[in-house]
């Protein structure tokens, strides 16, 4: 049994789909793509934090968060001996008024072919297979 301290960095992310069924990733400026949001903060309320994330680093106001988290998505975080865990909403936008920043650079709809291409994020790229697992089940 495993006795190392249980400790994960959460990330709040936001699952944004276009008419079509795409994905909505965001361009970080390490260079990775990722689903917009962030880290929760102590005490806040996850659907607050989503909220601000996405309007600190993309300037796009959601107007609407799922009741209940779709997926759970637990990697070890990238470059560190500790584990980080994304807790992925489905939400709406306002609108697609992109606003980059230093952290949010550019934004793109995918698919899972597009988005297989591309330079995910570890956690990403785990939700990127279950996604695939899901279409494939």
């Amino acid at each position: 049994m495993n006795t190392d301290p249980c400790y994960y960095r959460i990330s709040i992310k936001g699952l944004v789909r276009d008419g079509g069924g795409k994905i909505m990733l965001v361009l970080q400026d390490d260079g990775y793509w990722e689903l917009p949001g962030g880290g929760l903060e102590h005490n806040e309320d996850p659907k607050d934090c989503l909220a601000r994330e996405i309007m600190e680093e993309a300037g796009l106001a959601v107007t609407s968060v799922a009741q209940i988290p779709r997926y759970f998505i637990t990697v070890q975080r990238f470059g560190h001996d500790t584990f980080i865990a994304n807790v992925i909403y489905e939400v709406t936008l306002a609108n697609l008024d992109f606003t980059p920043s230093q952290e949010c650079q550019e934004l793109r709809f995918v698919d899972l072919t597009e988005m297989d291409k591309l330079n995910l994020f570890p956690t990403t790229r785990k939700f990127y297979d279950v996604l695939l697992e899901e279409r494939t089940s």
